[in-house]
């Protein structure tokens, strides 16, 4: 059972009262107060300290200070004047029960109100939070998207200017054929209107007249007849003895095949006309952009040319010669690989193409240091042209590299 603290002293003001509670060399750390508007409770064991006050206090704003030995409470008055006493003096034990009952009702009652306080600024804060998170990603994306709508609009000058100098171009060229065509019919009647005749010995020519009447008569139309065309048979760079007739003739087989298989039911191209509808025009944009350092949008233009046609292996070369100036190395490697698998069967017209496959795909593993993947790529690619000095090279420094004999600041770049 508690000793009862009975040695406590305090002094009041109109609106506050001062509690002084001696700590007898107890730890300030296990002192434990609890207070309400009318009762008062200082606990630290073995000592206890219960004050029924005799008028209301605010337990609100009073405060409690512990340190030095004592225990120091000012407590605010509801009302401001004078107490003619601090406790209840000679209440029932029932009353004083009662009192120290509704005094732990409401501090349960007020914990559970702080509480709801709590969880409701909480709530509102987190929902501050995500209206500003939802705002910021809104920002972004909008952002994203207006990168995305100036990069259309660039792409879409070039093509316009693209095609603009084409169009001049092809004037300029027919502007000069009708000039040489201009010139030629000149020439011609000039001619036709001098005919020779002798004077004394010496060649003269003398002007015709030009009069309808004295000009030959037009000869007939020729007859309707059948010409037959016999075309050169397309010849390989290698002599017979070392071609392999059969894989040439495949392959040709597939190119052609390859050249007819367009779809032109693809929704991105509506914006084209209809001559730009092409997989070679598309390509050859693309291939500017690339000279000009536009990767993304020369992506684009080959992806467009793929969805017309897919069989043609140089769109998926050039496009991972794009990917791995934009880093996208698991994209270079499939792209590569689709374009392996189009450049068969292998035979010396698409040999060049082949290594470049080989070579792109074995520098993005080298990207991704997946050293000996990239080391068997240019291996194959060197079975094609054992000769290459590039790389040749290149396949050197990766092999010293896995092996560990090249210092760091001697290994092969990631951009080979």
């Amino acid at each position: 059972m508690p000793l009862l603290v009975k040695d406590y002293s305090w002094t009041q003001t109109p609106s506050s009262i001062c509690l002084t509670i001696p700590l007898k060399r107890a730890n300030p750390r296990k002192v434990d107060v609890f207070a309400t508007d009318e009762y008062l409770k200082v606990h630290f064991p073995p000592f206890l300290l219960e004050v029924f006050f005799s008028e209301a206090i605010d337990d609100d704003t009073s405060v409690a200070k512990i340190g030095n030995g004592v225990a120091v409470l000012t407590l605010r008055k509801k009302e401001d004047r004078m107490w003619e006493q601090l406790t209840i003096d000679d209440a029932d034990k029932e009353i004083l029960k009662s009192i120290r009952e509704r005094a732990v009702l409401k501090a349960q009652e007020k914990s559970a109100a702080d509480s709801k306080t709590r969880a409701e600024k909480k709530q509102e804060e987190n929902k501050y939070t995500l209206e500003k998170m939802m705002k910021i990603e809104e920002g972004q994306r909008n952002n994203i998207e207006k990168l995305k709508a100036d990069e259309r609009e660039r792409a879409t000058a070039e093509l316009e200017a693209w095609k603009l100098q084409q169009k001049r171009e092809a004037e300029k060229e027919e502007a000069r054929k009708n000039r040489q065509t201009q010139e030629q019919k000149i020439q011609l009647s000039y001619t036709s209107q001098l005919s020779p005749t002798k004077n004394t010995g010496t060649a003269k020519y003398q002007r015709k007249d030009c009069d309808k009447k004295n000009l030959a008569p037009l000869p007939a139309p020729r007859a309707p007849c059948t010409i037959k065309i016999q075309f050169t048979p397309r010849v390989f760079p290698t002599a017979l003895r070392e071609s392999r007739v059969p894989e040439e003739e495949e392959w040709l087989k597939k190119q052609a095949d390859a050249r007819r298989q367009t779809s032109t039911d693809v929704s991105a191209l509506n914006d084209l006309k209809e001559d730009e509808r092409n997989p070679d025009w598309l390509k050859e944009k693309g291939n500017k952009l690339f000279v000009t350092g536009n990767y993304l949008a020369a992506v684009n233009a080959y992806n467009l040319a793929i969805q017309l046609n897919r069989k043609i292996p140089a769109l998926y070369l050039n496009r991972a010669a794009c990917h791995i100036k934009l880093k996208n190395l698991h994209k270079a490697i499939e792209d590569s690989s689709q374009a392996l698998d189009l450049l068969l069967p292998a035979v010396a017209d698409n040999a060049d193409a082949r290594m470049k496959a080989y070579v792109r795909r074995g520098t993005a593993f080298c990207e991704l240091e997946l050293y000996a993947e990239g080391l068997q790529d240019y291996d194959a690619a060197l079975k094609i042209d054992p000769y290459n000095q590039t790389v040749l090279s290149d396949a050197e420094k990766i092999r010293q590299f896995i092996q560990g004999s090249m210092p760091d600041h001697l290994a092969p770049e990631k951009n080979m």
